[in-house]
């Protein structure tokens, strides 16, 4: 596929994610990049290089409606004064400096980049399987090698706190089957009704 990425684009996502990971790194330890938001970060920047469409896709189908979800949650609130979802809520907490939440709006430029990379590559339908493997490969790693205080994608528990309800085998056996079913599978269908 012939390359229809700007180099400015290419050299300032680049830049961006250079800066980005040794912070993350320092401030939240490795196990922070598992979160799915990290994950696409990283696989859109080497989609924006190698022109890969299936890993755009596979971005596009299992993590930009909660980036989306995200941008409306943030500017929601920066306009309202009012928590609607709390995904960005500690883009709000003073205690955290201006320069570590700047890097988390990511959030906001990430889904029009993929978006603007599915217009232009269109969607592949073959995604769909590719991501939901990589959620179910995934979440067991966060679970396995995570503190249950961070709740990494939520694999224990909804929300920023574990859950005590069910077993947490039990809880992360439901995550992957949500996660597949009410997230990926729709946005198949929207994605490919859309793009292709």
């Amino acid at each position: 596929m012939e390359s229809t990425v700007p180099l400015w684009l290419q050299l300032s996502y680049t830049l961006f994610v250079l800066v980005l990971i040794p912070v993350y790194w320092k401030r939240y330890g490795p196990a922070n990049f598992l979160w799915f938001s990290d994950i696409t970060l990283f696989s859109v920047g080497i989609a924006l290089w190698t022109g890969n469409k299936l890993l755009v896709s596979m971005m596009a189908v299992g993590v930009l409606p909660l980036e989306l979800v995200w941008c409306v949650d943030y500017f929601g609130r920066l306009l309202t004064g009012k928590q609607l979802v709390g995904l960005s809520d500690y883009m709000f907490d003073e205690e955290k400096s201006l320069f570590l939440r700047g890097l988390s709006l990511f959030h906001v430029f990430l889904p029009a980049i993929i978006i603007w990379l599915l217009m232009e590559w269109g969607y592949d339908t073959d995604a769909i399987y590719w991501q939901t493997a990589l959620t179910w490969v995934v979440l067991p790693i966060t679970y396995l090698v995570t503190d249950p205080k961070e709740n990494i994608n939520w694999v224990f528990g909804p929300g920023s706190k574990p859950q005590k309800t069910i077993p947490r085998g039990l809880y992360l056996v439901c995550v992957m089957l949500i996660w597949a079913i009410a997230v990926i599978l729709p946005s198949h269908f929207l994605l490919k009704w859309i793009f292709n």
